[in-house]
């Protein structure tokens, strides 16, 4: 079982950036490809990217390509999302995720952190 912890979030201006942290306990980190999803008011979880356990592949939504890169530490047992240009849209709660699978669908991803906000003001 893998635990997951968010970190990093705020308010920011746009155009501003901010790097969100996820913390993972547990000694199987390294086998877990990971993602980030977010979740605006009224609207469904979305997938924003992922990170394979090894590190050596990455994919991204077409709303955060060229802005967001997402990477991963294995002896830290953490992944990160560098956000840059962030948009007042970019506004959402943000979470990390743990799965097996090399996927973007979220009910594919069993293990989940509670998240942390990003506020992005215009």
């Amino acid at each position: 079982q893998v635990q997951l912890v968010e970190s990093g979030g705020g308010l920011v201006q746009a155009g501003g950036s901010l790097r969100l942290s996820c913390a993972a306990s547990g000694r199987t980190f390294s086998s877990y490809n990971m993602g980030w999803f977010r979740q605006a008011p009224g609207k469904e979880r979305e997938f924003v990217a992922a990170i394979r356990s090894s590190g050596n592949s990455t994919r991204y939504a077409d709303s955060v390509k060229g802005r967001f890169t997402i990477s991963r530490d294995n002896a830290k047992n953490t992944v990160y999302v560098q956000m840059n240009n962030l948009k007042p849209e970019d506004t959402a709660v943000y979470f990390c995720a743990a799965s097996f699978l090399w996927v973007t669908t979220r009910r594919d991803y069993y293990y989940w952190g509670q998240g942390t906000q990003v506020t992005v003001s215009d």
